[in-house]
């Protein structure tokens, strides 16, 4: 694989020799459902009960010696771990390997239940807001979510516990979250498309807000990793590498993060000196920093630089240095070195 999922050193720095299982995301209910096909139901949705299924299967083929259960996943997959964790944790548990230790990487899997920045009404899962997705979805599914979540909310209110910032302060285990402060996908069920036209200023607006909000949930995340990008999913790409925040590469962070957790159990020792686990970028457009994945025109597949970028999304750079009580040719040249 490529990303976190490769054998290489040079591309996966850390975890290039960890034993690696990968599972197919073949249930489409997020990794919640428990729903079996019956007269009544054409199709199955069982994701919660296949990752019950692998880790009993895995324990007869090594797993019961690990020391560490590292369940990472990515858009669907990313949600899936913060649903997942703690009961694949208890899992663990129940049959006798109390030694294993469960944590969670979710990567574009951090999902916010905003208002749309036009309201659409609900005829497929591109139009549904993401709300009213989850809400259909969960009954349909018969989605389960960890009882620490779901004893936050009143019942019929379980699909409140998909939307990262409100189950993450009720998991038990550690869970590194790494997340697009632009996610392309939350811009889609957003109905924000940044096709072809350049983008109107309530759309502009809406998205540097967007950024805002995201970066607000994230405060109280100890392990996080959010550059301001326009993008989706990251940790199985071999660019994974090169994408920095204030200077740390994700795995770079990730590597402070399992030491912190390792120390952590030794002694409760405070964060590591020098080895930085709260990464989020500061800077407030998508794309205004310079490690970003590259982007492509949707038309013409040319490669764009950010001030390209940002020029094709309608970004007025003389009304914007004006605002900021910039030079024109300052504000780009902030812009162009990420600052």
């Amino acid at each position: 694989g490529t990303g976190i999922l490769s054998s290489q050193p040079e591309e996966n720095p850390h975890w290039w020799n960890a034993n690696m299982v990968f599972i197919p995301y073949c249930s489409s209910d997020v990794w919640s459902g428990a729903s079996s096909k019956s007269e009544k139901n054409e199709y199955a949705f069982m994701g919660a009960l296949i990752i019950q299924e692998v880790i009993k299967e895995l324990v007869g083929k090594g797993l019961s010696t690990a020391k560490v259960l590292l369940l990472a996943g990515s858009s669907a997959g990313g949600t899936g771990v913060l649903l997942n964790v703690d009961r694949v944790a208890e899992q663990l548990e129940e049959m006798g390997y109390q030694g294993i230790q469960v944590r969670g990487l979710a990567d574009s899997g951090w999902f916010l239940d905003n208002k749309q920045y036009r309201r659409t009404d609900c005829i497929d899962t591109i139009t549904c807001a993401p709300t009213e997705a989850i809400r259909r979805g969960i009954r349909y599914w018969n989605g389960i979510v960890p009882e620490r979540c779901k004893l936050q909310f009143k019942e019929g209110e379980e699909w409140n516990c998909f939307f990262g910032y409100k189950i993450y302060p009720t998991l038990r285990c550690p869970v590194f979250v790494v997340q697009w402060l632009f996610d392309e996908a939350q811009l889609t069920v957003d109905n924000v498309h940044l096709t072809g036209q350049p983008v109107q200023e309530g759309q502009w607006l809406y998205i540097q807000n967007l950024g805002r909000e995201l970066r607000n949930t994230l405060k109280d995340v100890t392990a996080s990793f959010a550059p301001a990008c326009l993008s989706h999913e990251i940790i199985t790409h071999n660019h994974w590498t090169d994408i920095q925040v204030k200077g740390t590469s994700l795995p770079r962070a990730l590597h402070c993060w399992d030491r912190s957790l390792h120390e952590n159990n030794k002694n409760g020792k405070a964060p590591l000196k020098g080895c930085p686990i709260h990464l989020i970028d500061s800077c407030p457009w998508p794309h205004c920093n310079p490690s970003c994945p590259t982007i492509r025109d949707q038309f013409t597949g040319q490669e764009m630089n950010v001030i390209q970028f940002l020029m094709h999304m309608g970004f007025d750079v003389q009304k914007m240095a004006q605002q900021q009580g910039l030079e024109p040719s300052k504000l780009l040249g902030m812009l162009s070195s990420g600052n």
